[in-house]
Protein backbone atom coordinates (compact mmCIF):
# COMPACT_ATOMS: atom_id res chain seq x y z
CA UNK A 1 0.00 0.00 0.00
CA UNK A 2 2.81 2.48 0.97
CA UNK A 3 4.61 1.84 -2.46
CA UNK A 4 1.40 2.03 -4.45
CA UNK A 5 1.01 5.81 -2.28
CA UNK A 6 4.48 6.52 -3.30
CA UNK A 7 3.93 5.85 -6.86
CA UNK A 8 0.38 7.58 -7.32
CA UNK A 9 2.23 10.42 -5.92
CA UNK A 10 5.08 10.81 -8.00
CA UNK A 11 2.59 10.25 -10.98
CA UNK A 12 0.56 13.10 -10.00
CA UNK A 13 3.86 15.32 -9.13
CA UNK A 14 4.65 14.94 -12.75
CA UNK A 15 1.55 15.84 -13.87
CA UNK A 16 1.09 18.88 -11.87
CA UNK A 17 4.47 20.26 -13.55
CA UNK A 18 3.40 19.50 -17.01
CA UNK A 19 0.09 21.49 -16.11
CA UNK A 20 1.50 24.41 -14.62
CA UNK A 21 3.29 25.29 -18.12
CA UNK A 22 -0.03 24.25 -19.82
CA UNK A 23 -3.50 24.57 -17.76
CA UNK A 24 -2.92 24.76 -14.11
CA UNK A 25 -6.59 24.20 -13.74
CA UNK A 26 -6.04 20.73 -14.48
CA UNK A 27 -4.57 19.68 -11.13
CA UNK A 28 -7.24 20.77 -8.67
CA UNK A 29 -7.70 17.09 -7.94
CA UNK A 30 -4.15 15.82 -7.16
CA UNK A 31 -3.59 14.89 -3.59
CA UNK A 32 -0.49 12.99 -2.56
CA UNK A 33 -1.95 11.99 0.66
CA UNK A 34 -2.32 8.15 1.29
CA UNK A 35 -6.11 6.46 0.22
CA UNK A 36 -8.79 6.22 3.32
CA UNK A 37 -8.96 2.75 3.56
CA UNK A 38 -10.58 1.66 6.67
CA UNK A 39 -8.26 -1.67 8.12
CA UNK A 40 -9.19 -5.29 8.25
CA UNK A 41 -11.43 -5.75 11.34
CA UNK A 42 -9.09 -7.38 14.27
CA UNK A 43 -12.01 -9.39 15.65
CA UNK A 44 -14.20 -12.58 15.26
CA UNK A 45 -17.13 -12.08 13.03
CA UNK A 46 -19.45 -13.24 16.03
CA UNK A 47 -19.82 -12.57 19.71
CA UNK A 48 -18.56 -15.60 21.67
CA UNK A 49 -21.38 -15.33 23.65
CA UNK A 50 -24.66 -16.85 22.43
CA UNK A 51 -27.02 -13.37 21.98
CA UNK A 52 -30.65 -12.82 21.12
CA UNK A 53 -31.30 -12.44 17.27
CA UNK A 54 -32.13 -9.00 15.66
CA UNK A 55 -30.71 -6.04 14.54
CA UNK A 56 -28.27 -4.10 17.11
CA UNK A 57 -30.06 -2.34 19.76
CA UNK A 58 -27.57 0.57 19.33
CA UNK A 59 -30.17 2.00 16.56
CA UNK A 60 -32.61 2.44 19.39
CA UNK A 61 -32.52 6.00 21.01
CA UNK A 62 -32.00 6.22 24.47
CA UNK A 63 -36.16 7.55 25.17
CA UNK A 64 -36.96 4.47 23.31
CA UNK A 65 -34.88 2.53 25.39
CA UNK A 66 -35.59 3.55 28.66
CA UNK A 67 -39.44 3.28 29.60
CA UNK A 68 -39.67 4.85 33.20
CA UNK A 69 -40.48 8.00 32.85
CA UNK A 70 -38.35 9.80 35.51
CA UNK A 71 -35.39 7.89 34.69
CA UNK A 72 -36.28 9.97 31.42
CA UNK A 73 -36.32 13.24 32.92
CA UNK A 74 -32.84 12.62 34.44
CA UNK A 75 -31.24 11.56 31.56
CA UNK A 76 -32.66 14.79 30.00
CA UNK A 77 -31.39 17.24 32.85
CA UNK A 78 -28.00 15.36 32.50
CA UNK A 79 -27.15 15.83 28.81
CA UNK A 80 -28.33 19.65 29.42
CA UNK A 81 -26.63 20.71 32.48
CA UNK A 82 -23.69 17.95 32.93
CA UNK A 83 -19.86 20.08 32.97
CA UNK A 84 -18.25 16.64 30.98
CA UNK A 85 -21.00 17.19 27.97
CA UNK A 86 -20.53 21.12 27.96
CA UNK A 87 -16.12 20.71 28.09
CA UNK A 88 -16.52 17.85 25.08
CA UNK A 89 -18.95 20.46 23.17
CA UNK A 90 -16.59 23.01 23.68
CA UNK A 91 -13.54 20.82 22.57
CA UNK A 92 -16.65 20.67 19.26
CA UNK A 93 -16.68 24.50 18.89
CA UNK A 94 -13.11 24.57 18.95
CA UNK A 95 -12.59 22.44 16.32
CA UNK A 96 -14.98 23.62 13.88
CA UNK A 97 -12.94 26.51 14.51
CA UNK A 98 -9.56 24.91 13.61
CA UNK A 99 -11.34 23.62 10.16
CA UNK A 100 -12.67 27.22 9.44
CA UNK A 101 -9.24 28.58 9.78
CA UNK A 102 -7.61 26.30 7.37
CA UNK A 103 -9.86 26.22 5.02
CA UNK A 104 -9.81 30.29 4.96
CA UNK A 105 -6.42 29.28 3.13
CA UNK A 106 -7.87 27.83 0.01
CA UNK A 107 -9.34 31.07 -0.54
CA UNK A 108 -7.72 34.85 -1.52
CA UNK A 109 -7.44 37.26 1.14
CA UNK A 110 -7.99 40.78 0.47
CA UNK A 111 -7.81 43.86 2.33
CA UNK A 112 -8.11 47.49 2.22
CA UNK A 113 -4.94 48.94 3.03
CA UNK A 114 -3.85 52.95 3.91
CA UNK A 115 -0.68 54.30 4.65
CA UNK A 116 0.81 57.47 4.71
CA UNK A 117 4.91 58.18 4.36
CA UNK A 118 6.97 61.27 5.60
CA UNK A 119 10.51 61.11 5.42
CA UNK A 120 14.04 62.93 4.25
CA UNK A 121 16.24 61.03 2.23
CA UNK A 122 19.77 62.19 1.51
CA UNK A 123 21.47 60.85 -2.28
CA UNK A 124 24.65 61.60 -3.26
CA UNK A 125 25.36 62.34 -7.12
CA UNK A 126 28.40 62.59 -8.95
CA UNK A 127 29.17 66.44 -9.81
CA UNK A 128 25.77 67.55 -7.73
CA UNK A 129 27.48 66.28 -3.85
CA UNK A 130 25.31 65.54 -1.78
CA UNK A 131 21.56 66.64 -1.76
CA UNK A 132 18.22 65.98 0.80
CA UNK A 133 14.92 65.10 -0.41
CA UNK A 134 11.20 65.47 1.08
CA UNK A 135 9.46 62.23 0.76
CA UNK A 136 5.63 62.48 1.01
CA UNK A 137 3.71 59.87 0.23
CA UNK A 138 -0.28 58.97 1.16
CA UNK A 139 -2.20 55.81 -0.56
CA UNK A 140 -5.13 54.00 -0.93
CA UNK A 141 -5.46 50.69 -2.24
CA UNK A 142 -7.29 46.83 -1.97
CA UNK A 143 -4.84 44.17 -1.97
CA UNK A 144 -5.45 40.41 -2.54
CA UNK A 145 -2.81 37.61 -2.09
CA UNK A 146 -3.46 34.14 -2.64
CA UNK A 147 -1.25 30.48 -2.68
CA UNK A 148 -2.49 28.23 -5.80
CA UNK A 149 -2.58 24.80 -4.07
CA UNK A 150 -1.15 22.80 -6.96
CA UNK A 151 -0.12 19.88 -5.13
CA UNK A 152 -3.14 19.97 -2.69
CA UNK A 153 -1.12 20.70 1.07
CA UNK A 154 -3.90 23.68 1.69
CA UNK A 155 -6.48 20.99 0.78
CA UNK A 156 -5.18 18.27 3.29
CA UNK A 157 -4.51 20.56 5.64
CA UNK A 158 -8.38 21.93 5.52
CA UNK A 159 -9.40 17.46 5.11
CA UNK A 160 -7.00 16.62 8.24
CA UNK A 161 -8.88 19.81 10.42
CA UNK A 162 -12.02 18.72 9.28
CA UNK A 163 -11.75 15.12 10.11
CA UNK A 164 -10.45 15.86 13.78
CA UNK A 165 -13.67 18.00 13.93
CA UNK A 166 -15.55 15.13 13.49
CA UNK A 167 -13.52 12.98 15.71
CA UNK A 168 -14.40 15.45 18.20
CA UNK A 169 -18.12 15.41 17.75
CA UNK A 170 -17.98 11.50 18.16
CA UNK A 171 -16.06 12.46 21.34
CA UNK A 172 -18.40 14.27 22.76
CA UNK A 173 -20.74 11.31 21.79
CA UNK A 174 -19.25 8.66 23.27
CA UNK A 175 -19.26 11.49 26.19
CA UNK A 176 -22.88 11.70 26.23
CA UNK A 177 -23.63 7.58 25.86
CA UNK A 178 -21.51 7.06 29.08
CA UNK A 179 -22.97 9.77 31.14
CA UNK A 180 -26.82 8.49 29.68
CA UNK A 181 -25.15 5.00 30.96
CA UNK A 182 -24.44 6.57 34.21
CA UNK A 183 -27.74 7.82 34.76
CA UNK A 184 -29.16 5.40 34.74
CA UNK A 185 -27.32 3.16 36.59
CA UNK A 186 -27.60 5.25 39.66
CA UNK A 187 -31.15 5.36 38.88
CA UNK A 188 -30.99 1.64 39.19
CA UNK A 189 -29.15 1.53 42.55
CA UNK A 190 -31.36 4.60 43.49
CA UNK A 191 -34.38 1.97 43.15
CA UNK A 192 -32.16 -0.96 44.57
CA UNK A 193 -31.61 1.02 47.98
CA UNK A 194 -35.19 2.35 47.99
CA UNK A 195 -36.46 -2.26 47.86
CA UNK A 196 -33.55 -3.47 50.66
CA UNK A 197 -34.23 -0.55 52.60
CA UNK A 198 -37.50 -1.23 52.75
CA UNK A 199 -36.71 -4.96 53.63
CA UNK A 200 -34.58 -3.76 56.15
CA UNK A 201 -37.22 -2.10 57.81
CA UNK A 202 -39.43 -4.94 57.57
CA UNK A 203 -37.12 -7.39 58.87
CA UNK A 204 -36.36 -4.73 61.82
CA UNK A 205 -40.20 -5.15 62.89
CA UNK A 206 -39.80 -8.55 62.79
CA UNK A 207 -36.84 -8.74 64.72
CA UNK A 208 -38.24 -6.36 67.65
CA UNK A 209 -40.71 -8.84 67.95
CA UNK A 210 -38.81 -11.33 68.16
CA UNK A 211 -36.79 -9.79 70.75
CA UNK A 212 -39.92 -9.24 73.14
CA UNK A 213 -41.03 -12.49 73.20
CA UNK A 214 -37.55 -13.97 74.11
CA UNK A 215 -37.14 -10.86 76.68
CA UNK A 216 -40.50 -11.97 78.32
CA UNK A 217 -39.52 -15.58 78.11
CA UNK A 218 -36.19 -14.69 80.07
CA UNK A 219 -38.40 -12.37 82.39
CA UNK A 220 -40.91 -15.58 83.79
CA UNK A 221 -38.08 -17.84 83.44
CA UNK A 222 -39.03 -19.90 80.05
CA UNK A 223 -36.29 -18.71 78.03
CA UNK A 224 -32.45 -18.34 78.41
CA UNK A 225 -29.95 -15.39 78.43
CA UNK A 226 -28.61 -15.93 75.82
CA UNK A 227 -31.56 -16.89 73.55
CA UNK A 228 -32.29 -12.77 74.11
CA UNK A 229 -28.70 -12.16 73.75
CA UNK A 230 -28.74 -13.57 70.44
CA UNK A 231 -32.18 -11.97 69.46
CA UNK A 232 -30.90 -8.55 70.28
CA UNK A 233 -27.62 -9.46 68.25
CA UNK A 234 -30.02 -10.33 65.21
CA UNK A 235 -31.73 -7.17 65.69
CA UNK A 236 -28.64 -5.30 65.48
CA UNK A 237 -27.32 -6.54 62.49
CA UNK A 238 -30.66 -5.66 61.07
CA UNK A 239 -30.19 -2.07 62.40
CA UNK A 240 -26.70 -1.60 61.02
CA UNK A 241 -27.77 -3.15 57.69
CA UNK A 242 -30.12 -0.34 57.32
CA UNK A 243 -27.56 2.42 58.54
CA UNK A 244 -25.20 1.00 56.10
CA UNK A 245 -27.84 1.27 53.32
CA UNK A 246 -28.95 4.73 54.32
CA UNK A 247 -25.18 5.91 53.92
CA UNK A 248 -25.04 4.46 50.10
CA UNK A 249 -28.53 5.49 49.03
CA UNK A 250 -26.77 9.62 50.03
CA UNK A 251 -24.01 8.83 48.43
CA UNK A 252 -25.45 7.53 45.61
CA UNK A 253 -28.17 10.63 45.37
CA UNK A 254 -24.90 12.74 45.58
CA UNK A 255 -23.76 10.82 42.67
CA UNK A 256 -26.69 11.27 40.42
CA UNK A 257 -26.90 15.18 41.39
CA UNK A 258 -22.97 15.59 40.34
CA UNK A 259 -23.87 13.53 36.62
CA UNK A 260 -27.54 15.64 36.66
CA UNK A 261 -25.63 18.98 37.72
CA UNK A 262 -28.41 19.90 39.85
CA UNK A 263 -29.80 18.49 43.32
CA UNK A 264 -32.54 15.12 42.08
CA UNK A 265 -35.07 14.12 43.57
CA UNK A 266 -36.27 10.37 43.89
CA UNK A 267 -39.22 9.61 43.58
CA UNK A 268 -39.72 5.94 46.05
CA UNK A 269 -40.19 3.00 44.56
CA UNK A 270 -38.95 -0.48 44.44
CA UNK A 271 -36.42 -1.63 42.27
CA UNK A 272 -39.47 -3.37 39.95
CA UNK A 273 -40.83 0.02 38.41
CA UNK A 274 -36.64 -0.36 36.50
CA UNK A 275 -37.91 -3.76 35.39
CA UNK A 276 -40.46 -2.17 32.95
CA UNK A 277 -37.55 -0.88 31.30
CA UNK A 278 -35.38 -2.24 28.71
CA UNK A 279 -36.67 -5.94 26.91
CA UNK A 280 -35.40 -9.27 28.42
CA UNK A 281 -34.19 -10.24 24.96
CA UNK A 282 -31.10 -7.41 23.92
CA UNK A 283 -29.95 -8.15 20.15
CA UNK A 284 -26.04 -6.76 19.49
CA UNK A 285 -26.19 -7.07 16.51
CA UNK A 286 -23.14 -8.24 14.37
CA UNK A 287 -19.73 -7.13 15.28
CA UNK A 288 -19.31 -4.91 11.97
CA UNK A 289 -22.15 -3.00 13.55
CA UNK A 290 -19.67 -1.39 16.07
CA UNK A 291 -17.69 0.28 13.47
CA UNK A 292 -20.74 2.91 12.23
CA UNK A 293 -22.81 2.68 15.47
CA UNK A 294 -19.39 2.57 18.50
CA UNK A 295 -18.61 6.53 19.00
CA UNK A 296 -15.36 5.74 19.97
CA UNK A 297 -14.53 3.12 16.89
CA UNK A 298 -15.69 6.25 14.63
CA UNK A 299 -13.66 9.01 16.10
CA UNK A 300 -10.67 6.65 15.91
CA UNK A 301 -11.28 6.54 11.99
CA UNK A 302 -12.07 10.04 11.66
CA UNK A 303 -8.45 10.50 13.55
CA UNK A 304 -7.01 7.88 11.10
CA UNK A 305 -8.44 10.32 8.07
CA UNK A 306 -6.58 13.21 9.78
CA UNK A 307 -3.48 11.86 9.68
CA UNK A 308 -3.45 10.34 5.92
CA UNK A 309 -4.62 13.85 5.03
CA UNK A 310 -1.43 14.98 7.04
CA UNK A 311 1.21 12.49 5.13
CA UNK A 312 -0.70 14.58 2.04
CA UNK A 313 0.54 17.81 3.20
CA UNK A 314 3.77 16.48 4.28
CA UNK A 315 4.56 15.39 0.75
CA UNK A 316 3.09 18.56 -1.09
CA UNK A 317 5.34 20.58 0.91
CA UNK A 318 8.36 19.40 -0.89
CA UNK A 319 6.84 21.26 -4.06
CA UNK A 320 7.38 24.64 -5.23
CA UNK A 321 4.79 27.42 -3.30
CA UNK A 322 2.94 29.27 -5.77
CA UNK A 323 1.29 32.75 -5.19
CA UNK A 324 0.12 35.85 -6.54
CA UNK A 325 -0.06 39.07 -4.83
CA UNK A 326 -1.93 42.23 -6.36
CA UNK A 327 -2.76 45.74 -5.30
CA UNK A 328 -4.88 48.19 -6.88
CA UNK A 329 -5.14 51.83 -5.39
CA UNK A 330 -4.15 55.54 -5.85
CA UNK A 331 -0.95 56.92 -4.50
CA UNK A 332 -0.26 60.92 -4.04
CA UNK A 333 2.25 63.05 -2.12
CA UNK A 334 -0.69 65.04 -0.81
CA UNK A 335 -3.68 63.78 0.62
CA UNK A 336 -6.27 66.44 -1.50
CA UNK A 337 -4.42 64.65 -4.43
CA UNK A 338 -4.95 60.99 -3.43
CA UNK A 339 -8.12 60.55 -6.06
CA UNK A 340 -6.91 63.04 -8.53
CA UNK A 341 -6.09 62.39 -12.02
CA UNK A 342 -3.51 60.13 -12.49
CA UNK A 343 -2.85 58.96 -9.09
CA UNK A 344 -4.00 55.80 -10.04
CA UNK A 345 -1.81 53.04 -8.89
CA UNK A 346 -1.16 49.03 -9.56
CA UNK A 347 0.90 46.18 -8.63
CA UNK A 348 0.97 42.41 -9.32
CA UNK A 349 3.57 39.83 -7.91
CA UNK A 350 3.79 36.05 -9.08
CA UNK A 351 5.78 34.37 -6.33
CA UNK A 352 7.39 30.90 -6.90
CA UNK A 353 9.58 29.53 -3.82
CA UNK A 354 10.99 26.45 -4.58
CA UNK A 355 12.79 24.71 -1.36
CA UNK A 356 16.01 23.62 -1.76
CA UNK A 357 17.82 23.34 2.07
CA UNK A 358 15.97 23.19 5.22
CA UNK A 359 18.29 21.11 7.28
CA UNK A 360 15.98 17.65 7.07
CA UNK A 361 13.07 19.72 8.51
CA UNK A 362 10.38 18.82 5.28
CA UNK A 363 11.73 15.21 5.50
CA UNK A 364 11.30 15.65 9.35
CA UNK A 365 7.79 16.40 9.49
CA UNK A 366 6.78 13.61 6.68
CA UNK A 367 8.30 11.06 8.85
CA UNK A 368 6.34 12.27 11.79
CA UNK A 369 3.39 12.23 10.06
CA UNK A 370 3.96 8.59 9.47
CA UNK A 371 4.53 7.38 12.70
CA UNK A 372 1.67 9.25 13.68
CA UNK A 373 -0.37 7.52 10.58
CA UNK A 374 0.71 3.70 12.44
CA UNK A 375 0.11 4.87 15.52
CA UNK A 376 -3.39 6.08 14.18
CA UNK A 377 -4.12 2.29 12.68
CA UNK A 378 -2.77 0.62 16.03
CA UNK A 379 -5.19 3.60 18.21
CA UNK A 380 -8.08 2.20 15.58
CA UNK A 381 -7.57 -1.41 15.89
CA UNK A 382 -7.25 -1.60 19.98
CA UNK A 383 -10.39 0.44 20.45
CA UNK A 384 -12.10 -2.44 17.92
CA UNK A 385 -10.68 -4.78 19.94
CA UNK A 386 -11.75 -2.74 23.34
CA UNK A 387 -15.33 -2.80 22.12
CA UNK A 388 -15.60 -6.15 21.48
CA UNK A 389 -14.66 -7.38 24.35
CA UNK A 390 -16.85 -4.91 26.41
CA UNK A 391 -19.78 -6.02 24.12
CA UNK A 392 -18.78 -9.65 24.81
CA UNK A 393 -18.50 -9.11 28.52
CA UNK A 394 -21.48 -7.79 28.81
CA UNK A 395 -22.99 -10.72 27.16
CA UNK A 396 -20.84 -12.94 29.38
CA UNK A 397 -22.48 -11.14 32.51
CA UNK A 398 -25.87 -11.04 31.19
CA UNK A 399 -26.49 -14.65 30.89
CA UNK A 400 -24.31 -15.47 34.15
CA UNK A 401 -26.40 -12.89 36.30
CA UNK A 402 -29.75 -14.59 35.01
CA UNK A 403 -28.90 -18.05 35.82
CA UNK A 404 -27.76 -16.87 39.70
CA UNK A 405 -31.01 -15.05 39.77
CA UNK A 406 -32.80 -18.40 38.81
CA UNK A 407 -30.37 -19.77 41.56
CA UNK A 408 -30.29 -17.26 44.40
CA UNK A 409 -34.43 -17.54 44.09
CA UNK A 410 -34.70 -21.34 44.65
CA UNK A 411 -32.05 -21.21 47.63
CA UNK A 412 -34.56 -18.17 49.11
CA UNK A 413 -37.44 -20.64 48.95
CA UNK A 414 -35.92 -23.29 50.70
CA UNK A 415 -34.10 -20.67 53.24
CA UNK A 416 -38.04 -19.59 53.72
CA UNK A 417 -38.94 -23.18 54.23
CA UNK A 418 -36.21 -23.87 56.89
CA UNK A 419 -36.78 -20.51 58.58
CA UNK A 420 -40.59 -21.54 59.17
CA UNK A 421 -39.61 -25.07 60.08
CA UNK A 422 -36.60 -23.63 62.73
CA UNK A 423 -39.03 -21.48 64.33
CA UNK A 424 -41.85 -24.61 65.00
CA UNK A 425 -38.64 -26.64 66.22
CA UNK A 426 -38.02 -23.58 68.72
CA UNK A 427 -41.66 -23.30 69.48
CA UNK A 428 -41.76 -26.89 70.00
CA UNK A 429 -38.45 -27.69 72.39
CA UNK A 430 -36.74 -29.36 69.86
CA UNK A 431 -33.82 -26.97 69.14
CA UNK A 432 -32.36 -24.00 70.37
CA UNK A 433 -32.89 -20.29 69.87
CA UNK A 434 -29.39 -20.55 67.54
CA UNK A 435 -30.71 -22.96 65.05
CA UNK A 436 -33.58 -20.21 64.36
CA UNK A 437 -30.55 -17.19 64.58
CA UNK A 438 -28.42 -18.46 61.63
CA UNK A 439 -31.79 -19.48 59.98
CA UNK A 440 -32.79 -15.82 59.57
CA UNK A 441 -29.86 -14.19 59.11
CA UNK A 442 -29.50 -16.38 56.11
CA UNK A 443 -33.03 -15.66 54.30
CA UNK A 444 -32.20 -12.25 55.05
CA UNK A 445 -28.97 -12.25 53.56
CA UNK A 446 -30.12 -14.41 50.28
CA UNK A 447 -33.33 -11.61 49.99
CA UNK A 448 -30.69 -8.50 50.10
CA UNK A 449 -28.47 -10.43 47.45
CA UNK A 450 -31.60 -11.17 45.22
CA UNK A 451 -32.18 -7.97 45.07
CA UNK A 452 -28.62 -6.69 43.97
CA UNK A 453 -28.80 -9.87 41.56
CA UNK A 454 -31.76 -8.12 39.78
CA UNK A 455 -30.17 -4.80 39.72
CA UNK A 456 -27.24 -5.95 38.57
CA UNK A 457 -28.99 -8.12 35.09
CA UNK A 458 -30.88 -4.63 34.58
CA UNK A 459 -27.60 -2.79 34.25
CA UNK A 460 -25.62 -5.98 32.57
CA UNK A 461 -28.66 -4.77 29.72
CA UNK A 462 -27.41 -0.99 30.02
CA UNK A 463 -24.07 -2.07 30.17
CA UNK A 464 -24.46 -3.73 26.57
CA UNK A 465 -26.45 -0.76 25.48
CA UNK A 466 -23.38 1.39 25.86
CA UNK A 467 -21.07 -1.35 24.64
CA UNK A 468 -22.76 -1.09 21.23
CA UNK A 469 -23.14 2.62 20.74
CA UNK A 470 -26.16 3.41 21.65
CA UNK A 471 -28.31 6.39 22.97
CA UNK A 472 -27.94 8.39 19.59
CA UNK A 473 -29.00 6.23 16.28
CA UNK A 474 -27.83 8.31 13.35
CA UNK A 475 -28.04 7.59 9.60
CA UNK A 476 -25.82 5.32 7.76
CA UNK A 477 -24.38 6.87 4.96
CA UNK A 478 -21.56 5.49 2.15
CA UNK A 479 -18.81 7.74 1.01
CA UNK A 480 -17.80 7.22 -2.60
CA UNK A 481 -14.62 8.87 -2.41
CA UNK A 482 -13.39 6.56 0.18
CA UNK A 483 -12.92 2.61 0.38
CA UNK A 484 -13.47 2.93 4.28
CA UNK A 485 -17.36 2.09 3.24
CA UNK A 486 -20.29 2.94 6.02
CA UNK A 487 -20.02 6.32 8.06
CA UNK A 488 -22.23 8.32 10.65
CA UNK A 489 -24.27 11.26 9.57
Amino acid sequence: MARSAHITGRLCGFRAVMAAMIVPSFLSGCSFAPPNVRPAQPVPQDYPAPAALGASIARIGWHDFFREEHLRVLIAAALENNRDIRIAAARVDQARAAWRIEGSALYPELNAVGTGTRGRSIISLPGAGTQSYDIKQVTAQVSASWEIDFWGRLRNLNDAARNRYLATEEAKRAVATGLIAQVANGYLLEREYEERLALARRTIVTREDSLRIMRRRYEVGSGSKLEMTQAQLLLAQAQDALQALEQDRDVNRNALALLVGRPVEIVPGPLGLAETGPDIALPPGLPSDLLVNRPDIVAAEYQLRAANADIGAARAAFFPNISLTGAFGTASSDLDGLFGDGSRAWSFTPTIALPLFNAGRLSGNLDLAKARQVEAVASYEKTVQGAFRDVSDALVRRRQLALRIDTARSSLDALRERARLAGLRFDNGRSAYLEVLDAQRDLFDTEQALIQLRRAHLASGIALYAALGGGFPAEVVHDSNDQGGEHRR
